[in-house]
């Protein structure tokens, strides 16, 4: 079976944003009295907005203190605080080979996808100057369900027209190796701690093309025999 789509999630794989969300939910938290750190952030990685407003509520012990007006009121006052912080972004924020590893993808006419459940993906992929880069990416308003439910790496591999036995998925996040998995795609993870994914890379220093490949093809070996 030949190797298809390719389908990245975008932070912490593309580049890292995660800070940036941490200053803004820190910044919402502490007006509500909640105090979290960054080791807490941590569990938020690759959760959409209004999970991580209420696994934060639900840390604070305040889930049950404000109505869905009042939570989606503090959830687009922290996106607010993130797309200002998103000005900063610029082509130098890509993670280090990133840019090589779509090239080397697009290079052997293998199609590259986004998984992110990041409303503002499609403006972070244009200030990285790289959204020319992606022959299709899901589009988060429509997914009902946040990772590790494979939905939106469903919807990538639908809109790419390919099967997910025929793609990799790529994600920092072990929410999103499990979504990765549940899709039945092959799954590639950046960073510790991942231990369901298929391979493991330290960072994407790692991620090349040849890696990919060589990846698929002693899984595929397995899977054959």
């Amino acid at each position: 079976m030949m190797l298809k789509a390719v389908v990245f999630d975008l932070d912490g794989v593309i580049t890292d944003t995660a800070h940036l969300h941490f200053l803004a939910w820190r910044t919402v938290a502490q007006e509500i009295g909640i105090s979290i750190d960054e080791t807490f952030n941590e569990e938020l990685k690759g959760i959409s907005r209004m999970d991580s407003l209420q696994r934060i509520l639900r840390y604070g012990g305040k889930e049950g203190a404000f109505n869905e007006q009042q939570r989606l009121a503090l959830a687009a006052k922290k996106n607010a605080l993130y797309v200002r912080s998103l000005a900063s972004l610029t082509q130098d924020s890509l993670l280090p080979g990133i840019r090589e590893v779509l090239a080397g993808i697009r290079a052997a006419n293998v199609k590259t996808g986004l998984a992110s459940v990041s409303l503002n993906a499609p403006g972070i992929l244009q200030a990285l100057g790289i959204d020319h880069a992606f022959d299709f990416c899901a589009d988060a308003s429509r997914i009902a369900r946040s990772k590790p439910d494979p939905e939106i790496f469903l919807a990538a591999c639908a809109g790419l027209n390919v099967s997910p036995r025929e793609a990799i998925g790529i994600e920092d996040a072990a929410a999103g190796i499990q979504a990765i998995n549940a899709a039945g795609m092959l799954s590639v993870g950046i960073g510790p701690g991942l231990d369901e994914a298929g391979i493991q890379l330290h960072s994407t220093r790692e991620l090349t093309w040849k890696c990919l490949t060589d990846f698929w093809a002693s899984r595929t070996v397995l899977i054959r025999n």
